[in-house]
């Protein structure tokens, strides 16, 4: 049999605490407290809890069978249809990829390089992606090592000047908003949330040790109370102007004292972070590939790695101007996509065949 490529559970966790918080930062509290105002940590801590306990449960699972996912399909419906769900889940992380693509690429515009195109600065992304994507679970677990450490000095470097700038008596009165705001916002954001199906992917790669799924757990609540805190900060911050503020993590730290006298200096701290939050996005572009080549059983990576992101670097440059319809869509009926495969169908898995069929 051919050997599996393999990724650790200390890489895992790394992932789960890291990349989970850096895929939110970018717009993720700006469009909660468009919908649910003072009371948006509500809505964010429910999707969370919701996310945190499907997790446990696919990774409590990868304690049951060392089976990849694609293995458990196949010795349950046959390997037709288990190329036919992995063909489906592919689309599904071209659909976990394209809005933050396009909100990255007006985020590193706005932030960074402001006097020159959008799609001038941005279109480089593809190549490192393209190379990115010709590479296995090996090479995405190394890369989680490097990413970890990055996102913690920047998080704590960012936060420590935000805290003290924020006040949070702007939640007060709480459960003010309506229900239906509050559960507006958990909703309108599901499409936010899809982790479970990178777990997914990772099974039957990794050595199940006994506790393993409490870490990888508890490494996506640590990744979790990151974002929970940048959203407490950016409203303790600016209130009800919050809505109106793009890009909240660039944002929560320019009341900072010092830098009136000495610039920018919280720049640095968002340079290192893109880092993180660039590889968070390839990932999701590295499992569509995945999938694909388990979809068509064609193995030459670069191909695919090339016709893929041509295809998302096509779509970004024709919808440039259609974000906020695109947006809209996302947050509507493109959601449901996101309960089934992020939430539904990691839950199913359960169901599948653990034991090889009888000979």
């Amino acid at each position: 049999m051919q050997m599996k490529q393999k990724i650790s559970v200390r890489q895992i966790c790394f992932i789960m605490f890291a990349y989970t918080a850096a895929s939110k930062l970018v717009s993720y509290p700006n469009g909660l407290s468009l919908q649910s105002g003072r009371d948006l940590l509500f809505p964010a801590l429910f999707s969370f809890i919701v996310q945190g306990i499907i997790i446990w449960a696919v990774s409590f699972l990868c304690s049951r069978t060392d089976k990849t996912f694609f293995e458990l399909l196949e010795n349950t419906f046959g390997e037709v249809t288990a190329r036919i769900i992995f063909g489906l889940f592919a689309v599904f992380f071209v659909l976990c990829t394209i809005i933050p693509l396009f909100e990255q690429k007006l985020y590193v515009h706005a932030i960074f390089y402001d006097t020159i195109p959008a799609l001038d600065v941005f279109i480089p992304f593809f190549f490192f992606s393209v190379y990115a994507c010709c590479k296995g679970f090996l090479n995405i677990g190394r890369c989680a090592d490097v990413c970890f450490p990055l996102f913690i000095v920047s998080m704590v470097f960012i936060l420590a000047m935000s805290v003290p700038e924020a006040d949070f008596s702007a939640f007060l009165p709480v459960f003010k908003t309506s229900f239906k705001d509050i559960a507006g916002g958990a909703v309108s954001n599901v499409f936010r949330f899809y982790e479970p199906c990178w777990l997914l992917m990772f099974m039957g790669r990794f050595k199940y040790k006994r506790g393993d799924a409490a870490k990888i757990t508890l490494s996506y609540a640590g990744g979790a109370l990151f974002v929970l805190l940048t959203v407490a900060v950016f409203y303790g911050i600016y209130g009800d102007l919050a809505q109106a503020r793009q890009f909240p993590i660039s944002k929560i730290s320019l009341y900072f004292p010092a830098i009136e006298t000495v610039g920018r200096i919280d720049l640095i701290a968002l340079y290192v972070l893109e880092v993180v939050m660039l590889f968070a996005l390839v990932l999701n572009i590295q499992m569509t590939a995945y999938c694909v080549r388990k979809c068509t059983g064609y193995k030459n990576t670069a191909v695919i790695s090339v016709v893929l992101n041509a295809g998302l670097m096509v779509f970004i440059i024709f919808f440039d101007n259609k974000i906020s319809a695109l947006h809209m869509l996302w947050s509507s009926w493109m959601g449901i996509a996101f309960i089934v495969f992020a939430n539904v169908l990691p839950v199913l898995a359960w169901a599948l065949r653990r034991k090889d069929n009888a000979v």
